[in-house]
C-alpha cells in the first residue's frame, strides 16, 4: 500500500529581487550613433528589421501590428529596465523614429 503525502515540498528561503536600471541613453539621444539616427530617419523598416534580428526574433517581425511595442517591452524586460508597457506605447505612439533608435542602441551596447 502506497504512504500517502503529508506534507508539501519547501521553496527555497531567498528573494528574488531585480534592480531596474534607466535606458543607456535618453530617447532623444539620437545624434548619439549617427548611423543608427540615419537609418531610423531614413528608412525606420529596415532599422525596425535588424532590431527585431538583433533581438533574436525573425527579421519581418515589424510587419506585424503591435510588434514594435512587443519588443520594446521584451528588451525591457530582457535587461531590467525600469518603464511600463504604457510608456512603451506612448514612445512608439509620439516619438515613434526615437524609441526605435534607442531600442538599436540598447541592443548594440548590450549585444
Amino acid at each position: 500500500m502506497a504512504h500517502p503525502i503529508t506534507s508539501q515540498p519547501q521553496g527555497s528561503q531567498g528573494i528574488y529581487t531585480s534592480q531596474k536600471t534607466a535606458w543607456s541613453s535618453d530617447i532623444m539621444d539620437c545624434f548619439q550613433d549617427m548611423g543608427i539616427c540615419l537609418c531610423g530617419t531614413f528608412v525606420p523598416c529596415i532599422l525596425a528589421c535588424r532590431v527585431a534580428q538583433d533581438y533574436g526574433e525573425c527579421c519581418c517581425l515589424p510587419v506585424l501590428f503591435g510588434s514594435l511595442l512587443a519588443l520594446r517591452t521584451g528588451i525591457r524586460e530582457r535587461y531590467h529596465i525600469e518603464g511600463s508597457i504604457c510608456k512603451d506605447f506612448l514612445c512608439l505612439c509620439f516619438c515613434g523614429h526615437c524609441a526605435l533608435c534607442q531600442m538599436a542602441r540598447e541592443l548594440k551596447m548590450k549585444n
